[in-house]
C-alpha cells in the first residue's frame, strides 16, 4: 500500500517520539518483564509470562503500523500555507449559527485527530463541509446529534 498520509509536522514528531519510545524503552521492558517471568518456571500457568508475550506482541504490531505510517507520511508544513479559503492544516474558528457559540478546530490528517483538542480529521463530515469555503461562508453539517450550520469566523495558518 503506497497511499501517502497527510499530516502536519507535529502529527509526525509525535509518531517518531511515539516510535522511539517503543523501541528504546517498552521493547527492552518487555523482553526483560518475559525472562522474569520466564524464570519463575512452568510457562503453562504462567500468567505473567502470557501477560507479557501478549504486550510484546502488542507492542511489535504497533511498531510495524507506526514504521509504516512514517514511510508513507506526507508531511504539510502549515507555517508555510496561507490563502482565506480553508484547507489542510487550516485552524478553523466557527460559530453555530443556532447557540452562536464559537469553535476553534485545526484540520489535520486521520492519524492525529483529537476532538477534544480541537484537531478534526480531513475525512471527518465537518472538515469534508469545511475544504475549499472562506471567512463568511456558512456551511451546513451533519453531525451524529444531527443537522448544524456554521459560519466561518476566522482561518488562520500556525
Amino acid at each position: 500500500m503506497s497511499d501517502k498520509i497527510p499530516m502536519t509536522a507535529a502529527g509526525y514528531a509525535s509518531l517518531e517520539a511515539e516510535l522511539k519510545t517503543l523501541k528504546s524503552e517498552e521493547r527492552p521492558n518487555i523482553i526483560k518483564a518475559i525472562q522474569e517471568a520466564r524464570a519463575h518456571g512452568d510457562l503453562s500457568e504462567n500468567a505473567e509470562y502470557h501477560a507479557a508475550k501478549e504486550r510484546q506482541s502488542f507492542i511489535e504490531g504497533r511498531i510495524l503500523e507506526i514504521e509504516d505510517k512514517i514511510a508513507r507520511a506526507q508531511v504539510i508544513d502549515v507555517s508555510k500555507l496561507s490563502g482565506k479559503q480553508v484547507k489542510f492544516g487550516a485552524t478553523v474558528t466557527l460559530i453555530d449559527e443556532d447557540t452562536e457559540k464559537k469553535a476553534k478546530y485545526q484540520i489535520v490528517g486521520d492519524i492525529e485527530a483529537d476532538f477534544a483538542k480541537g484537531r478534526i480529521s480531513i475525512s471527518s463530515p465537518l472538515a469534508r463541509a469545511l475544504i475549499g469555503k472562506s471567512v463568511g461562508d456558512s456551511v451546513d453539517v451533519t453531525t451524529p446529534s444531527g443537522g448544524r450550520t456554521y459560519e466561518i469566523a476566522k482561518v488562520e495558518w500556525k
